[in-house]
């Protein structure tokens, strides 16, 4: 990628995408955003929509995502206590590269070969009944 400059301060656009990517970087984080991007989640409905992430997992990437300001943590002074997340304004930025994404995956996702994941708590087997 060309080196671009902003008026008299250089910005490689490579490093700039480097940090970029690495902001969604990690197995769980574009599901948490894909997820957040559509409502208000509370922590066991993300740990149960997402199979196989493990709960020291979801929190580390929740962590992260709200360190970088791509995630609003609410916690209400209730008990037991709730605790909200969601997505900020900077992250409904990403809305539509999420969108190109799934217009993308509509069209070609039946090409791509399905992969067993290898990783992550798994899921459980039903309970007879």
């Amino acid at each position: 990628m060309k080196n671009q400059t902003n008026g008299s301060a250089d910005i490689n656009m490579h490093d700039e995408m480097r940090r970029a990517f690495s902001l969604l970087s990690g197995k769980w984080k574009l599901e948490i955003m894909w997820l957040l991007n559509q409502r208000v989640y509370r922590f066991g409905e993300l740990r149960k929509a997402i199979p196989g992430i493990t709960q020291h997992m979801l929190t580390a990437q929740l962590r992260e995502l709200e360190a970088d300001g791509l995630v609003l943590r609410t916690v209400f002074a209730e008990v037991p206590p709730r605790v909200e997340y969601e997505i900020t304004a900077k992250a409904r930025g990403l809305g539509p590269t999420m969108e190109a994404l799934a217009a993308w995956w509509e069209k070609y996702g039946k090409t791509v070969p399905e992969r067993p994941s290898t990783r992550g708590r798994r899921a459980k087997p039903a309970a007879p009944k």
